[in-house]
């Protein structure tokens, strides 16, 4: 460990919008308390959605004064983001963290502030998938006149870090195609002495009236292509649980027959229950990391994942879980089935595996590089 000295700068963390816990959610809390004197800046706060951070000291923009149905529709409040992002002062601080998939890199610093930016993904709606964004007759017409001027933006605005760390080498790939800039791989911490806390917590007399299901733990937006199981388990009828919340809960509901069940606002002990007790866990984006992936593989659930993510870095393939090919209900299907035969056998290598395999993503390597990265 590098010395403590970054403890006595101040220090603040910019993050995109403040509106639910995720994987990278459960990041933030790790840097805070690791750089201690640190001020939380982001778009706006959810203090419902997103109570885990009600703890801090949150700077919110001009954009937490605006009705909901703008800044929580991330289209309509598009073009507002750069400038709520760039009219953020930072020149009280010495170290600035930028921690976004979007707009959060945008912040303007001085020459002698350093500003380190976590990329979690180059804005994804603007370079990797804006067909699942911009998907309506309306919105992709407007989006021909504006698309191509937000992404000589954020081009831009992906100049100003002095340094950029990334997530996985999925990332790392992406910064460098769309961004042109070199970056370090810092994989995203598995708190395991968190989770064998709240592994001990569980009571293993609580009862779990039906293990035959499988799991699905993400966040409900386009990209996540939840709609891709639901349409798999609409026709195999087995029992399914989602859980999470986002712009397409409702849609998501609507779409699913009576052998999916959705869960929102669940508590650790909650899940850890059901990543203990779930078939396995289905994961069919392409995600950046996965940290779910490793949370699952830690309560000895296996992961069915799509190949062509960042979750083939955190998964070892027919030890800790399984791909499939391509993103359709065939794909997916045909790698449930394949599961079934290698069910007993899997879910034993797992247990085997799972804490080895944790490790390589310990919290302390990610304080560690991180640190170093600052040279604090």
């Amino acid at each position: 460990m590098m010395n403590n000295k970054s403890t006595y700068f101040k220090t603040a963390i910019v993050y995109d919008w403040l509106d639910s816990r995720g994987g990278i959610e459960r990041v933030i809390p790790i840097i805070i308390k690791e750089f201690k004197n640190v001020d939380l800046y982001t778009s706006y706060f959810d203090p419902v959605e997103a109570a885990w951070a009600k703890k801090y000291n949150i700077k919110t923009s001009f954009i937490e004064n605006l009705p909901n149905f703008i800044k929580k529709n991330r289209l309509l409040s598009l073009m507002l983001y750069p400038y709520a992002f760039e009219s953020f002062n930072f020149s009280d601080y010495d170290l600035v963290i930028s921690i976004t998939s979007s707009f959060a890199k945008a912040i303007i610093t001085k020459s002698d502030t350093l500003h380190i930016s976590y990329i979690l993904t180059p804005t994804r709606y603007f370079w990797i998938d804006n067909k699942s964004y911009f998907n309506n007759r309306f919105i992709k017409y407007i989006s021909k006149f504006i698309l191509s001027e937000i992404k000589k933006w954020d081009f831009i605005a992906s100049r100003r870090p002095d340094k950029i760390a990334v997530i996985s080498n999925l990332v790392q790939k992406r910064v460098k195609k769309y961004y042109k800039r070199d970056s370090v791989v810092i994989y995203p911490p598995f708190d395991l002495k968190y989770w064998v806390k709240i592994k001990s917590e569980i009571d293993r007399k609580q009862a779990v009236k039906d293990k035959n299901y499988f799991l699905v733990v993400s966040r409900l937006e386009p990209y996540k292509r939840i709609d891709l199981v639901i349409e798999t388990f609409n026709k195999t009828k087995e029992k399914l649980i989602i859980v999470g919340l986002g712009s397409q809960y409702k849609k998501l509901k609507k779409m699913a027959r009576k052998n999916i069940e959705f869960k929102k606002n669940i508590s650790d002990i909650e899940l850890g229950v059901l990543y203990e007790n779930a078939n396995a866990l289905i994961m069919p984006q392409i995600e950046e990391f996965g940290m779910v992936s490793l949370e699952g593989q830690f309560f000895g659930c296996p992961v069915i994942s799509y190949k062509k993510s960042g979750t083939a870095e955190t998964i070892i393939e027919n030890k800790t879980g399984l791909f499939f090919d391509q993103q359709s209900t065939k794909s997916l299907g045909a790698a449930i089935v394949r599961y079934r035969s290698l069910s007993y056998n899997l879910k034993k290598s797992v247990l085997e595996n799972n804490l080895n395999n944790i490790k390589r993503f310990d919290k302390e390597k990610f304080i560690y590089n991180f640190r170093k990265l600052t040279h604090l």
